[in-house]
């Protein structure tokens, strides 16, 4: 990284580097769900209980890869690509909080 990049960082404000932490949060929460999920699924499977169906897992886990993705993208670029990025994330936690677990 070179030294303008590392200063323009830094000189990123306040509510873009709150906002990127929050979307960083919500990223990994929705990875730690989907695996907390597989393991209920695992689990459920081998004693035969009620658990999780292929379309929340399925949905889960493409919804957590696409918000690491769009999480990488906005710790990567600055402006409005990284703020929509971060954004994003936070619209896909919602739709699957929203989605799965609300409705």
């Amino acid at each position: 990284m070179t030294a303008a990049r590392a200063r323009a960082r830094r000189e990123r404000g306040l509510p873009g580097r709150l906002l990127r932490r929050t979307s960083g949060v919500l990223a990994a929460g929705l990875v730690g769900l989907f695996v907390v999920l597989l393991a209920g699924w695992a689990f459920t499977t081998r004693t035969g209980s009620a658990g999780p169906g292929t379309g929340m897992l399925v949905g889960h886990g493409l919804a957590a890869a696409a918000a690491v993705v769009a999480q990488v993208v906005a710790d990567r670029r600055d402006g409005r690509a990284g703020a929509l990025a971060a954004w994003l994330v936070i619209a896909i936690a919602a739709g699957v909080l929203g989605g799965y677990w609300l409705f």
